[in-house]
């Protein structure tokens, strides 16, 4: 249901000044198809404010973020959970700044940039944040054909293409409103997460180890600290902030102090919550590559695939150590996972663009050339 044209609101925040602008203020009427939210206090309103969250952590739980995960349990098994825990808070506290401030000011991220910072900076930062969603999304479209290929045999080029058609394919959900996406996504999530709690029944990982490698710091080993690295990367998602600003306003809260205090709290849980199973998924990977590549009954030629573990070599580890359905169960959470990624990535893509209203200059665009096709196919008519 979208919000109201013209319809007077309560203003809660105005622009600081501080670069002697006008003060404006920073809510306006929001253009967005919007779940309205009951005006009144309920815990029941938590379920109009769910969704978003998981949209979000699947960024955390990408091809990427696998590649990585399987690497740090089997070069060093559980000693470096730690970092997971520590970049799953840090990434619940700025994604929560991210969506608070969209519920506050009624503005994504994008938007504020926009009318806060200069042309130049804003072109520049423009640039930046597409590098960035291009740099995650290559690794989630690669590893999405290497789960196509490990279930159907399909060439890792053709998975490539199949991957990108079913993402423009797929992000027509939203034309039938945000829920369908979310539930879509969401689906994908506890798809990703049963596959790997499945796993992790089968490896049977050392509880009082795996607890050790969550709260005690540690880096052993000369390659620990590049590794710890390279977790930490996996889990920054810049283009997240910009998403997470954005889906909130999916919601039309009420525009009093209690409903923002709500909403804001209402968002604190859900994100929580859907972060928490994104945390879990990562320690579920790096649990089962360092149960079974630390085994002590593994043969040499699986401790060889061990030393340099990726995507695709790990399905078959998994299938030599714990037997083919759970090379499946492998590849099925790789497929969930490339093509959950990949969609909320260039979903992302279209509120980073509004940092210079790149989307409405191609619109624009795009309008002007059907134009002058359909003036060439009247004149070619009227010549004819």
């Amino acid at each position: 249901m979208a919000a109201a044209p013209g319809t007077a609101q309560p203003q809660f925040m105005t622009g600081t000044g501080g670069n002697n602008r006008p003060t404006e203020p920073l809510i306006e009427n929001i253009e967005y198809d919007q779940i309205v939210v009951p005006d009144k206090k309920s815990w029941k309103n938590f379920f109009a404010y769910l969704g978003p969250g998981f949209l979000v952590s699947i960024a955390y739980i990408d091809p990427g973020n696998f590649q990585t995960d399987l690497q740090a349990g089997a070069q060093y098994k559980y000693g470096l959970l730690w970092i997971i825990l520590l970049a799953s808070f840090a990434a619940l506290i700025i994604q929560m700044l991210a969506a608070n401030l969209g519920v506050v000011t009624g503005k994504h991220l994008a938007e504020h940039c926009r009318k806060e910072y200069p042309k130049v900076p804003n072109f520049i930062l423009w640039i930046l944040a597409e590098i960035a969603i291009v740099a995650c999304d290559i690794p989630e479209v690669i590893g999405t054909a290497f789960a196509l290929n490990m279930l159907f045999k399909i060439p890792l080029w053709c998975g490539v293409l199949i991957t990108g058609l079913s993402t423009l394919v797929l992000l027509l959900l939203q034309q039938y409103g945000v829920r369908k996406l979310e539930i879509f996504i969401a689906f994908l999530v506890f798809t990703i997460a049963a596959c790997f709690f499945v796993e992790l029944g089968y490896a049977k990982p050392k509880s009082l180890e795996v607890l050790d490698g969550l709260f005690v710091p540690q880096l052993k080993g000369s390659g620990a600290t590049k590794l710890a690295i390279s977790l930490l990367g996996a889990m920054v998602m810049p283009h997240n902030l910009f998403l997470h600003s954005a889906l909130v306003l999916s919601r039309k809260i009420p525009r009093s102090f209690n409903g923002i205090k709500e909403a804001s709290r209402f968002y604190l849980i859900e994100s929580g919550f859907a972060l928490t199973v994104a945390f879990l998924i990562n320690v579920s990977v790096i649990s089962v590559s360092g149960a079974i590549c630390n085994s002590s009954s593994l043969n040499p030629d699986d401790e060889q695939k061990c030393k340099d573990l990726d995507l695709n070599k790990a399905s078959f580890l998994l299938k030599n150590v714990l037997g083919k359905w759970s090379s499946k169960l492998f590849a099925i959470a790789l497929l969930a996972s490339g093509q959950s990624s990949t969609i909320t990535g260039t979903y992302a893509g279209q509120y980073v663009m509004q940092v210079i209203r790149l989307n409405h200059s191609l619109s624009l665009i795009i309008e002007k050339l059907f134009s002058v096709l359909n003036k060439y196919g009247r004149s070619t008519s009227d010549h004819d």
